[in-house]
């Protein structure tokens, strides 16, 4: 077997047994590997068990290749498991059963988003699937009274820049489901937010597909190290909501190869794992799950994923999506028939489909299924709440974004306040969630449920709902000396009169978000900005904070001192919010998504299909091809409101004495100060500006460093190769054009503090 892999990462084979090595390189300390840019060392081919690895590492201007050879002790196991199943066992293992219902679900499911029978003829258990990124949901209460902690949204994760926030994030939600006696978790949301105005951009990582890949991967390697498989998905291009099971994306393939697919690409060489959903969309014409070129050239045949392709819920239209190069028929009794039952037999019986292909299929799942343990039963793990909501608060905490603090530093609040008042967006009740399949019921249950309208899907997943605590309790607890006055917002008036009363205002203002439906706009909704205008007239010491799934415009900016985007908090957002507001932890979040000025300034202006009939056959080309999000911005000179990786701080950072180095990649090495007065994180980004003359903007590696005042730190970043290359077609490889590339460091995508440059040699990596 020929095995190919990326640089910057390695690759599990595709057999068993125990790892011997040859080592055909320098030997080099481990400190000298740096994947997918950043700085922070990850062990070398962190893979238990597996034959054939390939590891790729950078030192200085040259890469190493680490070629790990095995003599296994047996036969891959997944294959052992396949010669002696019967053909009914197989097919068995390819379809799966809707499970929400108490009515319809099988028998001995658990009850949850979806079941595959298992053999105990064979040791193989079943697959008990439940969504999703954000925690272990409860839909329609199917398993009475159970709850979970709900954490923080996957753009607030992303806003930590921090992939270990996301490891420990995984951990909670894989051992919390484990606990439930589930293996699978269908998470890992990596979709791109092309379409800032997306629905489900709440549960994504952001714009740039370097910072999506590695938070992705380190929150599924999170998962699957409790013993469950872990997806990726929506493969791919599943970047709005609007006609979502019948769009079809048109931009080029070598254009995704250089954004979303290479987000997803990260993402599997990182967390490894053992499934990816594919999306219900389609790209050039043919639906993702029915795709041969993304889930059998690329997928399969370019990545060598080793593990099996399920298929989103009711996303299967004909028995060829198998033969295309999808395994697993996802909650069959949602298609329009159950394609790989009978249709699946016949078309064996015909010749249409191999039993070889039938073999692959299973051996992939068993193989993942081997991977995370699930053949050896592993025991069900001890649930800690507690130290779950800690790690939660502390994720949403790193997550806060200071994106304004003007007037003398508005923030952090003083203890010494006399009056203070809250306004607006239910802070009486809890912190907002996102809607559809990510929804978890929060530990004590919903603060408060808000049905918003509408049939069908859309009606199901419309519901706004609140976890607990409150904001507003939190703050009279943190607050004990200080008179703290409440309005709901809902009259503008009234808010207005106790602002000229209070020493300062915090207005919460929310935007919800939704799966199956994207946002018309990006105002805040229900008169919310009118809300804080007409407050900050009243009271020139008002606070805002937006509790949103995504960038919304700011007519009132300039009319406040202080802004803070505290995203969706999960279960302990209302503790981190008051964290951050009274100055016991630093903000140090950065935006993993562009705030623009006006809709008009974004690619598509208007989101394609949302105002036409469900189901009507829509195109969308992303004009901005392989340029999502900031990389528009730099190259059509406009102006954000707030740039890709923008956030500010209590203290204040100084970067310095840039060094960079050329060859086979970039590698560029700076100094980091602490100047300010307090402790604090800072996280420094290094951006290609120039590739051998061809201009554009891509983020090729990041730092986050916590640094007391006066506090000094070397930096060196080492940049993927992929990231300063084009994909060709024609050649079905990268290719880094030789020349001279120059860098950009600064605190967000829009401010070059340090600029340099450094000859890279011309040269071909595989795909």
């Amino acid at each position: 077997m020929r095995m190919r892999m990326p640089f910057g990462g390695c690759r599990q084979g595709e057999t068993g047994g125990k790892r011997k090595s040859l080592l055909f390189l320098k030997k080099k300390k481990q400190k000298d590997f740096y994947p997918f840019g950043g700085d922070t060392p990850t062990p070398m081919c962190p893979h238990a068990k597996g034959a054939k690895v390939f590891c790729f590492f950078f030192s200085k201007k040259k890469f190493f290749l680490l070629f790990l050879l095995s003599s296994p002790a047996h036969a891959d196991r997944a294959q052992t498991i396949v010669a002696a199943m019967t053909q009914a066992e197989k097919l068995t293992l390819l379809r799966g059963y809707f499970a929400i219902s108490q009515h319809r679900k099988p028998a001995d499911a658990i009850g949850s988003a979806g079941y595959v029978p298992g053999i105990a003829r064979l040791g193989i258990p079943a697959l008990q699937e439940t969504d999703a990124s954000l925690g272990v949901t409860n839909p329609d209460d199917v398993r009475p009274g159970d709850t979970a902690v709900a954490l923080p949204s996957g753009v607030a994760t992303a806003a930590t820049f921090d992939p270990q926030v996301a490891y420990r994030n995984g951990a909670v939600l894989g051992r919390e489901a484990a606990a439930r006696g589930f293996n699978v978790v269908l998470g890992g949301g990596v979709n791109l937010a092309r379409e800032p105005r997306g629905g489900r951009d709440f549960e994504y990582a952001g714009e740039d597909p370097l910072l999506a890949g590695l938070m992705v991967g380190a929150a599924v390697k999170g998962v699957q190290d409790q013993h469950v498989i872990c997806t990726v998905k929506h493969f791919a291009v599943n970047d709005q909501e609007s006609q979502r099971t019948t769009l079809n994306v048109v931009t080029p393939w070598p254009a995704l190869r250089e954004s979303d697919l290479l987000a997803f690409e990260i993402a599997i060489a990182r967390g490894h794992p053992g499934a990816v959903m594919c999306a219900y969309n389609r790209i050039g014409g043919a639906y993702a799950c029915e795709n041969p070129v993304l889930l059998t050239s690329i997928l399969k045949q370019d990545w060598h994923f080793p593990g099996f392709v399920m298929s989103d819920w009711g996303a299967v239209h004909q028995v060829g999506a198998f033969t295309a190069g999808l395994d697993q028929e996802s909650a069959a009794d949602l298609d329009s028939q159950a394609f790989f039952g009978a249709p699946l037999k016949a078309a064996l019986a015909n010749g249409t489909v191999t039993q070889a292909r039938v073999n692959d299929a299973v051996t992939r799942i068993l193989r993942a299924m081997d991977q995370a343990g699930l053949l050896d039963k592993p025991a069900k793990p001890a649930e800690s709440v507690p130290a779950d909501i800690a790690t939660a608060r502390q994720a949403e905490a790193e997550a806060i974004v200071l994106l304004r603090n003007e007037k003398n530093a508005a923030l952090p609040l003083p203890h010494t306040l006399k009056t203070l008042l809250v306004v607006g967006a239910n802070s009486d009740a809890g912190v907002p969630a996102g809607g559809g399949s990510s929804q978890v019921t929060p530990v004590s249950g919903y603060a408060r449920r808000i049905e918003l309208g509408n049939d069908g899907m859309q009606g199901y997943f419309r519901v706004a709902a609140f976890d607990p605590p409150a904001p507003l309790a939190t703050l009279k607890a943190r607050l004990p000396g200080t008179r703290i006055l409440w309005a709901d917002g809902r009259y503008p008036r009234q808010a207005i009169l106790l602002a000229h009363r209070a020493d300062a205002v915090i207005i919460f203002a929310d935007q919800w978000e939704g799966e199956s439906s994207d946002v018309p706009d990006l105002s805040l909704p229900s008169g919310q900005d009118a809300l804080i205008a007409a407050v900050a007239a009243a009271n020139p010491r008002t606070i805002v904070v937006l509790e949103t799934g995504g960038p919304v415009l700011m007519p009132w900016r300039n009319k406040v001192p202080a802004i803070l985007e505290a995203w969706y908090g999960g279960s302990g957002g209302a503790d981190a919010i008051a964290d951050v507001l009274l100055g016991k932890i630093n903000p140090s979040g950065r935006l993993p998504i562009t705030f623009p000025v006006s809709e008009t300034d974004l690619p598509n202006p208007v989101v394609a299909g949302m105002y036409q009939s469900p189901g009507a056959a829509v195109s969308v080309d992303y004009p901005e091809g392989s340029d999502a999000g900031y990389r528009w911005y730099a190259r059509t000179g406009k102006t954000p409101l707030y740039p890709f990786g923008f956030g500010l701080s209590y203290t204040h950072f100084a970067l310095i004495n840039l060094q960079v180095e050329g060859g086979q990649t970039l590698v560029i090495s700076f100094d980091v100060k602490n100047t300010g007065p307090r402790p604090g994180a800072d996280t420094p980004q290094a951006y290609v500006t120039s590739r051998a003359g061809k201009p554009g903007l891509r983020l090729i590696g990041w730092t986050r460093r916590t640094l007391a005042p006066g506090e000094t730190q070397r930096v060196t970043i080492t940049a993927d190769p992929r990231l300063l290359a084009d994909f060709a077609p024609a050649r079905s490889m990268w290719h880094l054009s030789g020349g001279s590339y120059r860098v950009a460091v600064g605190p967000d995508a829009a401010t070059p503090t340090l600029t340099g440059a450094a000859n890279i040699d011309d040269h071909l990596l595989p795909p």
